[in-house]
């Protein structure tokens, strides 16, 4: 699906997302990524939900986020409590759902100017 964004952003947004891949600002990116309004898209250890661990989400802590959507792929799948311990530590929002609905919500939050990371899974 495509999205639209106002052109004359120069905060990463979310313009396209599908099978397997996510764009941002019209740069395809084919693996895990950690998304912020202001920071440059960064590759994201976390390779799939099997293999996500506490330690992938506390390497999120670093860009200080207000909330962090954590997109699970093309369904949404919730992981062990344990997981989000250290954002739930540090008083961070999670919210979990599909990568296709973190990209939606992800501009959404974005464009209202919060401090969001969406950590989006690659599968």
């Amino acid at each position: 699906m495509k999205l639209h964004a106002d052109p004359l952003t120069r905060l990463n947004t979310v313009t396209a997302y599908g099978a397997g891949f996510v764009e941002i600002n019209k740069v395809r990116h084919d693996r895990s990524i950690v998304l912020c309004p202001e920071s440059p898209v960064a590759p994201w250890s976390a390779a799939s939900f099997e293999t996500l661990r506490a330690d992938d989400l506390a390497a999120l802590l670093v860009f200080a986020p207000e909330v962090v959507l954590l997109g699970t792929g093309e369904r949404q799948r919730f992981p062990p409590p344990q997981l989000l311990r250290p954002l739930a530590q540090a008083r961070i929002g999670v919210e979990v759902m599909s990568t296709p609905a973190a990209c939606r919500t992800y501009n959404i939050l974005m464009a209202e100017g919060r401090r969001v990371l969406a950590a989006l899974l690659h599968d």
